[in-house]
């Protein structure tokens, strides 16, 4: 399998890179600065907005892991995420997009989002915000295989790699401990086990610690 992971010089698609390298795919990591990506059989540096339909038609899968903090690039979640969709529209390739936890719905009606609750932290709402639009407009497109996958509501960056997760599907979920937790390995794992075995077209699911 070949696999392309964009943004891979972040904390997540790093992670996604050596989890994928180590299960046997041929991995390119596109980055926008150079730098050295371990697992990469191949780095290319180009930022995201830069890239052409022929820089991904030959892989079976691509991992969008960008991401945005600020106010001024918040945008880019929905502008970075709909130009992949358009290079790999009518394709076969699939998308994995990198989410977050925001967007999850905390009712079985699936009309109130975690990031509209009155508890949501006011730092993550523009942020949550932003990747709820992005998901809300990825929800339109039917031409492209993608799959959206969003972490716990605690992402932790240096947390251990336990190797043990759960899968759930649209709606917040907490594991037998009442928590809402996942490290950034553990996603990683967890995106190249849907990668490799799982066949969630056009969904958006989640992932927690087990």
């Amino acid at each position: 399998m070949k696999l392309a992971v964009v943004a891979a010089s972040g904390k997540v698609g790093s992670k996604v890179v050596a989890e994928a390298a180590a299960r046997g795919v041929e991995v390119t990591a596109f980055v926008r600065r150079a730098a050295e990506i371990n697992g990469a059989s191949k780095v290319v540096v180009k930022d995201i907005l830069a890239l052409e339909k022929s820089d991904l038609e030959n892989f079976d899968a691509v991992v969008d892991a960008f991401g945005a903090w600020t106010p001024e690039t918040l945008p880019l979640h929905s502008t970075t995420l709909k130009h992949l969709c358009d290079l790999l529209s009518g394709s076969e390739t699939r998308l994995l997009v990198v989410g977050g936890a925001g967007s999850l719905f905390v009712d079985k009606e699936h009309k109130t989002q975690l990031y509209q609750t009155p508890d949501f932290p006011p730092s993550y709402l523009p942020i949550a915000t932003a990747q709820a639009k992005a998901l809300a407009e990825l929800r339109e497109r039917d031409d492209v295989k993608w799959t959206f996958i969003s972490p716990a509501a605690d992402f932790r960056a240096d947390g251990e790699k336990t190797g043990k997760y759960i899968f759930g599907g649209e709606e917040f979920i907490v594991n037998a401990a009442g928590e809402s937790v996942i490290s950034y390995a553990d996603y990683a794992l967890a995106m190249v086990d849907e990668l490799l075995n799982g066949k969630n077209i056009r969904r958006r699911i989640c992932v927690i610690k087990a």
